[in-house]
């Protein structure tokens, strides 16, 4: 045999023996990497069809499982291209619906919707059909999402987290309990991180003193195990929790809630809680009710609307909790609900990827508006594409705490808190400067110190009073677009009331720029003496030629000698008529009668006492200008006119 054909065949030999090392590699490695999915080690699993696709790209069957690994540890927005390439080959419904799924926690709604759509073509099955038909109308609701709380601000709470998982806060007797895989020394195969302790740390709502961060003192964290997401009674004598993921045989297969009670000056050992039902059942998500006879938590257990969802349980005479409830299909849907959170006013809090949201967990409230009844998304300053979940208020709506894993945190799930940012609204003050002066026989006035004026709101409930100084000053506050009345009075002269508005006096809110703007405004109120006997002109009281009737003009100047006899109704008075000089005595008497008459009957029709009036007509004896020529000198004379007769009080 010649030496290149030798060379040949043994470079064959060694090229077929490298193809079988191969195949047994291969197949050793993906037997080993379902063996790590079919354990539920889903970071492990991941770590090894990773190598094997970088071998064999192409292997369907590594893709659909390294897709589910991502999924079934709640990374479901990592495994896209994995569903895409089990797609490209062999689709089916599952695998387009996850593979929508996985769009939507990228955020690529458009992409997810397509996904969705071609799932609903791979099946007969009509609740297949309505899960994704629910995904692609749950999609199209994103745009009408608006916050609750649209001034709330989040803040990762950088000192309080680490670079592994912290989440799931509540605050109980000035100490913030929460969950986290800090210190542990053990890894959880399922998603790489270290196994989840419980925590706590003294908090003044949402002030942490981050720096003295201890361990669970109430009873020992159990290592090899996860424990988290803890419920503390309203009086602080129960905690419950959720333990599970262990890694022994002997333990219990699943998630579980156990209970620790006061007792004796101490708590006890954790027990299992019997409304967890079967071992292999998924509860979590603990929550009191504010009276604490009420637990609420999640669960897989079967008979829900799929996922997880929410159930409630009745506490019983023994103190344990019983009569578990699925909380009903308003809440619970399809997909996951958990970490629920009830309020003393009545609003139910939750996380759900079930109902409208942005990608995966969303913070929802289960609450009663003006219009109606129903689930809210608490909108996108509270929510992302990522989970966000266990919302704790320390002051209920304004600030607390909430669990996300976004984008840009410090570690895994981070916690956050929010507080309520709304900027204080811009005030305005107004200063309403009151001036009191008396009116002079010869007309000009001047100031009238110590004059009680007491202001009224548009109710006519009194606000506040003051007699003005010697200058005749005194300053009342009001509020803007606001209508007041006053009254004015001091002994020997007329009380006086007068009508008061700020509307439109002061700067519209919109337009205002300095948070506090002052605003000054100015009024000034004129008494009259009240003289026995001296007659007092009411002006512009005009009758028709020859007639006693109350013309519409001479009603409205009437209207203020009402208003002066309510003001004040110890005074009777007299209201006189008198005439010109143009006519006969008996003509001008009986002329004049019939117009004070006449008067009088206005002023009763308003609601004065008719014995507080008493009508006069004087005809033209009593006139002003004796000898009158011009036509304003006769109009001097027809005048109308009161006096005070009698001061009763």
């Amino acid at each position: 045999m010649k030496k290149a054909t030798y060379l040949g065949y043994f470079n064959a030999i060694l090229a077929l023996a490298g193809i079988l090392l191969l195949q047994v590699s291969c197949t050793s490695l993906q037997q080993k990497a379902q063996n790590q999915f079919s354990a539920g080690e889903y970071q492990m699993a991941i770590n090894s069809f990773a190598r094997l696709l970088e071998k064999e790209p192409d292997n369907s069957e590594a893709n659909f499982y390294m897709a589910e690994s991502y999924r079934l540890s709640n990374r479901v927005e990592k495994a896209t291209e994995y569903y895409k390439k089990v797609t490209e080959k062999d689709a089916t419904f599952e695998s387009q619906y996850y593979k929508g799924k996985s769009l939507k926690g990228q955020g690529d709604y458009e992409a997810a919707k397509e996904a969705f759509e071609a799932a609903k073509t791979l099946t007969m099955d009509d609740e297949r059909i309505a899960l994704a038909e629910k995904e692609i109308k749950n999609i199209e609701a994103i745009s009408s999402i608006e916050p609750i709380w649209p001034n709330h601000e989040l803040e990762n709470y950088e000192l309080l987290n680490t670079s592994g998982i912290d989440y799931a806060p509540v605050l109980s007797e000035n100490y913030l309990y929460f969950t986290s895989s800090r210190g542990s020394g053990d890894m959880y195969p399922a998603t790489g991180q270290g196994y989840t302790r419980l925590f706590r740390a003294r908090a003044e709502g949402v002030n942490v003193d981050v720096q003295n961060v201890q361990t669970l003192p109430e009873f020992r964290n159990e290592s090899g195990l996860n424990q988290g997401a803890i419920a503390i009674s309203p009086d602080g004598n129960t905690i419950i929790y959720a333990r599970g993921n262990a890694g022994s045989k002997n333990d219990l297969p699943d998630v579980s809630l156990f209970a620790s009670y006061f007792r004796g000056g101490g708590f006890t050992e954790p027990i299992f809680m019997p409304v967890n039902g079967e071992p292999e059942y998924w509860n979590s998500t603990p929550a009191f009710s504010p009276d604490g006879e009420v637990l609420y938590f999640a669960s897989n257990r079967p008979g829900g609307y799929g996922g997880t969802d929410l159930y409630q349980s009745t506490k019983l005479a023994n103190g344990d909790f019983g009569n578990v409830v699925n909380m009903g299909p308003e809440i619970n849907t399809a997909g996951n609900e958990m970490f629920p959170r009830p309020m003393p006013n009545g609003e139910f809090y939750f996380s759900s990827d079930g109902h409208p949201g942005y990608g995966k967990l969303d913070l929802f409230v289960l609450r009663e508006d003006e219009d109606s009844t129903g689930v809210r998304n608490l909108g996108p300053n509270f929510n992302s594409l990522a989970d966000d979940f266990g919302i704790f208020f320390t002051d209920y709506p304004k600030e607390g705490f909430i669990t996300s894993n976004r984008e840009g945190g410090k570690g895994d799930d981070d916690i956050y808190y929010f507080k309520d940012m709304t900027p204080p609204p811009k005030v305005v003050n107004v200063l309403l400067n009151v001036q009191t002066k008396e009116r002079l026989e010869n007309g000009e006035e001047q100031v009238l110190p110590q004059t009680r004026v007491v202001l009224y709101d548009e109710n006519n409930q009194t606000i506040d009073g003051n007699f003005s100084s010697q200058n005749g000053r005194l300053r009342f506050p009001l509020e803007p677009d606001k209508n007041y009345s006053m009254i004015a009075s001091k002994n020997g002269y007329f009380t006086k009331s007068i009508p008061y508005s700020t509307v439109g006096k002061t700067p519209a809110r919109e337009d205002l720029v300095e948070q506090v703007t002052n605003v000054t405004l100015d009024t000034t109120i004129v008494l009259e003496q009240l003289v026995l006997e001296r007659a007092i002109v009411l002006e512009n009281i005009y009758y028709d030629l020859d007639k006693a009737d109350i013309r519409p003009d001479a009603a409205a100047e009437l209207d203020k000698l009402v208003q002066i006899l309510k003001d004040n109704p110890g005074i009777r008075i007299e209201l006189s008529s008198h005439t010109d000089a143009r006519a006969s005595d008996a003509y001008n008497d009986d002329l004049s009668q019939r117009r004070a008459e006449s008067a009088v009957e206005y002023i009763v029709s308003q609601g004065i006492d008719s014995d507080r009036l008493e009508a006069r007509g004087y005809g033209e004896r009593q006139l002003i200008i004796e000898n009158a020529q011009t036509e304003e000198e006769h109009q001097t004379n027809r005048r109308t006119e009161f006096k005070v007769i009698e001061i009763t009080d």
